[in-house]
């Protein structure tokens, strides 16, 4: 334990030039990414075929899977609803094909002992919906984090906080698109946790730098940003493992329909990892925060005087 409890001598600040600038790539070449390529978007973007089937026994997902690939199925997503006997299969588009034809073709994949229960054709529109959505939860997310970092701390802070936020999930956007998973609403969902994850590790460096700054007077900008990093080093490595452990074991034991999420999650605790240190601190510090941005103003010597 004397380990944890040791504050470590890192000069992180060293490379902060190096650091916002390798970020600033890898944001730009993220950005050209999902511009050229794009998502891979699920059929909750896309719209597509929802179809409930009922086995007479238990059935496990993976097989149901298997029989859908057979089929011509290869994108298609299974999940049980509302018990092991009962399947919700999620398919892409079906161009011109009626629910008869698709609800005869799938039968045919899983075999006759299965149950049609319903079979439903969920259209563009709602994808539209999602996706704008989606994109103001983010908007409204960034607003309402800028307003609290700049009451709680200073408005550099606040972009510095919003600039690393931009980096993390325009980083995991990134990567999903590169790896071509497929993007859905649970994805969302994932994006909207990573960015509550991020700035949770932003704010935990800024409080120990203002209390620094406020603190120890005779020490050097960059010298306090280093000491407050040091001293909350050990504290986000436990974090960040604890965290990758669970969002790894959700990967390998959740099955398909978490996969997006699980590592959507993995790959933005990694990039949070270093955007807390070379994104949003130092972006404060690069923009001139300074000990009198944080100090309480002075009280009017003549305020207390009687007119």
């Amino acid at each position: 334990m004397r380990f944890f409890s040791r504050v470590p001598t890192i000069n992180f600040m060293a490379q902060r030039k190096t650091g916002l600038v390798i970020s600033l790539a890898l944001t730009l070449a993220a950005a050209a990414l999902l511009a050229t390529r794009g998502l891979n978007f699920g059929i909750d973007f896309t719209g597509g075929v929802l179809v409930e089937v009922v086995y007479p026994q238990s059935v496990e997902l993976e097989e149901v899977r298997k029989h859908l690939e057979t089929g011509g199925y290869h994108n298609a997503v299974a999940q049980y609803f509302g018990g092991t006997q009962n399947v919700l299969i999620r398919l892409p588009p079906a161009e011109n094909a009626s629910s008869a034809e698709v609800s005869n073709r799938v039968l045919e994949s899983l075999g006759t002992e299965v149950e049609l229960r319903r079979i439903e054709f969920v259209g563009p529109q709602i994808g539209d919906e999602l996706k704008n959505d989606g994109s103001l939860a983010l908007l409204v997310a960034f607003i309402l984090i800028f307003i609290y970092i700049a009451f709680r701390f200073q408005w550099k802070f606040s972009l510095g906080a919003i600039a690393a936020l931009i980096h993390d999930a325009t980083m995991a956007l990134g990567f999903l698109s590169a790896a071509w998973i497929e993007f859905d609403i649970t994805t969302v969902a994932a994006i909207l946790a990573l960015i509550g994850y991020s700035n949770n590790e932003t704010v935990v460096i800024f409080d120990r730098v203002r209390e620094n700054l406020i603190n120890l007077r005779r020490m050097e900008i960059l010298e306090v940003v280093n000491l407050s990093v040091n001293q909350t080093l050990m504290r986000s490595i436990i974090t960040h493992l604890t965290t990758l452990l669970v969002c790894t074991a959700l990967y390998a034991l959740g099955g398909p329909t978490v996969h997006s999420f699980s590592v959507t999650l993995i790959v933005g605790v990694i990039v949070a990892t270093y955007s807390s240190i070379y994104v949003s601190t130092n972006l404060a510090v690069a923009i001139g925060v300074s000990r009198e941005d944080l100090l309480p103003p002075k009280l009017d010597e003549n305020a207390d005087k009687m007119p």
